[in-house]
């Protein structure tokens, strides 16, 4: 079994409304690709064909999007309505999933937007892979500079002043959003293994 066998493919599927949450997505994919995935990053705002059958073919597809009115965006949740011609055949039964999202306040009520695609996964009989982080910069010792700096673990969550634009957004949040790309990836390529070895 060669290496490239159980390369992963993790498609990331986001809406950005002003480029802040595709600095994300971009964090997820560059992870992805470090612990040797195959990533694609598809905005589902301008999904083509092509870019369904990519969601279709991959081993995870982590959801983005920034959190709206304490939600994922209008954009998004197009999407996850469009989705319902995979849910009717299980297409994307025994997929994995993750999700991460940004807002302006530190909590801007992000969890909802999370346990949003959680649902969302859970409709299609996908598998959720969260943060699996402890919380950082909750002591008098931490700094904000911490992983998972926010305190999420359904997720990777960031902070970004409404008043900035996407350069601002928090390197801890970026290295957040990566780690969750690595975690992904080694996550589908212990599945991917296990499915080769159960039909060997």
């Amino acid at each position: 079994m060669t290496t490239h066998a159980l390369a992963p493919v993790v498609a990331i599927a986001y809406h950005s409304g002003y480029g802040h949450t595709a600095v994300l997505a971009e964090a997820v994919r560059a992870g992805a690709v470090q612990a040797g995935a195959e990533a694609h990053l598809i905005k589902v705002d301008e999904i083509t064909e092509e870019e369904w059958a990519r969601l279709d073919a991959a081993d995870a597809i982590v959801f983005g999007s920034p959190t709206y009115m304490g939600t994922a965006s209008g954009a998004f949740h197009v999407f996850a309505e469009a989705t319902s011609k995979r849910w009717f055949g299980l297409d994307w039964q025994d997929k994995l999933a993750a999700g991460f999202t940004n807002s302006g306040s530190k909590s801007g009520d992000k969890l909802h937007t999370l346990q949003f695609f959680q649902i969302l996964a859970a409709q299609h009989g996908m598998t959720w892979v969260n943060l699996g982080l402890h919380p950082g910069w909750n002591t008098s010792e931490a700094s904000e500079d911490d992983l998972n700096r926010l305190g999420f673990f359904a997720g990777a969550a960031a902070q970004t002043n409404n008043d900035q634009g996407p350069e601002a957004v928090h390197k801890a949040d970026v290295a957040t959003a990566e780690h969750l790309g690595r975690r992904v990836t080694e996550t589908a390529r212990v599945f991917r293994a296990g499915r080769l070895a159960v039909t060997a």
